[in-house]
């Protein structure tokens, strides 16, 4: 199998292992994205229900990664913008943002760290 059709099935059938990299932003600059004008950045949060209402970034779109697959198609998500995936510390991220770009998602991102490392840089949360 050709290099990229290994990385294409690897995607396709194994999308939901934690494991590897994906394309990242970091906090800092993922937040002067939002405060910019124009075209802001779409942020998807994938934690649970439960971390959700512990606080999230203020415009996020919450579906846990369990859901994701299933409701992907519904989401009112515009492909051509930019596209955070967030999660707790950067794990589930991971394939959310694999999941993202196989549905046509290609400037989907991960936030470096997750909403822990988006704490720890003391930037806004709403609760």
């Amino acid at each position: 199998m050709a290099r990229t059709q290994q990385g294409s099935f690897f995607l396709r059938f194994f999308w939901w292992l934690p494991f590897g990299t994906a394309p990242e932003i970091t906090p800092q600059e993922l937040a002067k994205r939002l405060k910019r004008g124009g075209q802001r950045p779409q942020i998807l949060d994938v934690r649970t229900d439960h971390e959700w209402r512990q606080g999230h970034i203020a415009g996020a779109v919450h579906v846990p990664l369990s859901d994701l697959r299933g409701r992907i198609g519904g989401l009112s998500l515009d492909p051509a913008r930019p596209l955070v995936a967030v999660c707790l510390s950067g794990h589930r991220s991971v394939p959310a943002v694999r999941l993202l770009m196989l549905h046509g998602y290609g400037s989907a991102v991960q936030l470096a760290g997750g909403m822990l490392a988006w704490r720890r840089s003391n930037l806004p949360e709403v609760r």
